[in-house]
């Protein structure tokens, strides 16, 4: 595989899959927050169609932040190999430019993976936690609702 193809996997294949994953990241956590504000826990009979409604996207969020940081690593791997075989292509004449550019492209594939994964791990343990707490209020509603 030529060098530049691999340069392009890495900097628009990875660092492109990153931004996606970023993208439905926010957008899941702005819809389960917009949804979390408007829900009537009144409507709700049974704890689990409520749990069920709560978690949507979830499992998401939480899948982004857990992978994230492999798709950066597969990044960094290829940016890694790229280099060796460039290494191994100039050995009369090694240029230690091309090498630290090369280099910085496996760091910045490594770096884009964490920026991903930190905020979508910490975006799904807030939402968890608002979870917890609606499905609390809605335990809370039943015990009134029954001794009334």
């Amino acid at each position: 595989m030529p060098v530049e193809e691999i340069k392009n996997i890495v900097d628009y294949g990875i660092i492109g899959l990153l931004v996606f994953m970023s993208f439905l990241t926010f957008w899941f956590a702005i819809e389960r927050l917009l949804y979390y504000r408007s829900i009537d826990l009144h409507n709700y009979d049974h704890q689990k169609e409520l749990e069920l409604d709560l978690f949507k996207h979830l499992p998401s969020i939480a899948s982004v932040g857990s992978t994230a940081p492999y798709i950066g690593l597969l990044g960094t791997v290829l940016a890694i190999i790229l280099t060796f075989y460039i290494i191994g292509e100039q050995q009369d004449t090694i240029n230690p430019a091309e090498i630290m550019k090369n280099l910085a492209l496996a760091l910045k594939a490594t770096a884009a993976g964490l920026v991903v994964a930190i905020p979508a791990t910490v975006i799904y343990n807030a939402l968890l936690t608002k979870v917890d707490r609606l499905v609390a209020q809605w335990e809370v509603l039943q015990e009134k609702q029954q001794t009334s």
